[in-house]
């Protein structure tokens, strides 16, 4: 068993979306206090160990579907790398790591942590199948990441962080799913059951519905007398550009180039994509900082 399959079993790639814990300090203008960064850091860690322990049991369980997927059909499991045995014990050694980490920081945070483990495990062996329903737990997933960097940093969330967060990610994993129906339609094969339950018709309006609200959403956030009167800032609606930007990227790319399958490598690989979040996040850092 190669270190290097270990690690692609892990997915540290994916571990991007883990930046979530961070937004808390970022949005309440904390992210410069040490002790709480470091808090959120360990967090991050937990809940990465913890995710790399799901992503192993959700190959696991999908070994055969992905040994027909074009692109999963390459992972450690699906390929033979590394065995069903050595799957188990790897899962059990990261849930074990994340628990350790966690548990002395937080026991809330332990808690919540232990609902992600206990929502995927639900997720890999049925929910999975369950069309519309499977999105909502990875949208989900997203907001439990807001939630453990709120309780170890003692940050409450605005309801717009919350709001925003479960609607773009509902927003990309639709995306997902268009990827795979037209895996589905340009090959016959069904790399997952739930693609009975979505058409391209269906997604495409979804997507573009989660697309409309996630800007409306953020424009009103950006705008509430709420949120001026706390950052004591007015122009904070100047970084919405960006937001429109970065949505209708992320509609460009599933619709016209039709490689919307992974969110991660699309802001991993994607210039466009990295420059608007880099703006973004430049520009909200400098009207609030």
């Amino acid at each position: 068993m190669k270190i290097s399959a270990i690690i692609q079993l892990m997915r540290p790639h994916q571990y991007i979306k883990n930046l979530f814990i961070f937004l808390p300090l970022f949005f309440a203008l904390k992210i410069t206090d040490t002790e709480l960064l470091i808090n959120a850091t360990i967090a991050f860690i937990a809940f990465s160990l913890a995710a790399s322990s799901m992503y192993t049991l959700n190959d696991y369980h999908d070994i055969e579907e992905d040994k027909h997927h074009p692109k999963k059909k390459n992972r450690p499991l699906a390929s033979g790398t590394i065995s069903k045995v050595q799957a188990i014990a790897i899962m059990t050694f990261l849930s074990i790591a994340s628990f350790a980490i966690i548990v002395p920081l937080s026991v809330k945070a332990s808690a919540i942590i232990a609902t992600y483990v206990i929502i995927n495990i639900l997720y890999s062996f049925y929910l999975k199948h369950v069309a519309i329903l499977d999105i909502t737990i990875i949208a989900i997933g997203f907001v439990l990441r807001l939630f453990i960097g709120s309780t170890v940093t003692d940050i409450p969330l605005s309801m717009w962080i919350v709001v925003m967060t479960f609607l773009l990610a509902l927003f990309m994993a639709l995306a997902k799913r268009r990827d795979d129906v037209l895996i589905y339609l340009d090959t016959g094969k069904k790399i997952r059951k739930v693609i009975d339950g979505y058409n391209l018709q269906f997604l495409d309006t979804a997507m573009g519905i989660m697309a409309s609200v996630v800007i409306v959403a953020y424009t009103n956030y950006t705008t509430s007398a709420e949120v001026v009167n706390r950052v004591n800032n007015q122009y904070l609606y100047l970084t919405a550009l960006f937001v429109i930007l970065g949505v209708m990227r992320y509609l460009q790319i599933a619709f016209v180039f039709k490689n919307s399958g992974s969110p991660t490598q699309i802001v991993m690989t994607d210039r466009f994509m990295q420059l608007t979040l880099v703006g973004w996040g430049l520009t909200f850092a400098w009207i609030l900082y």
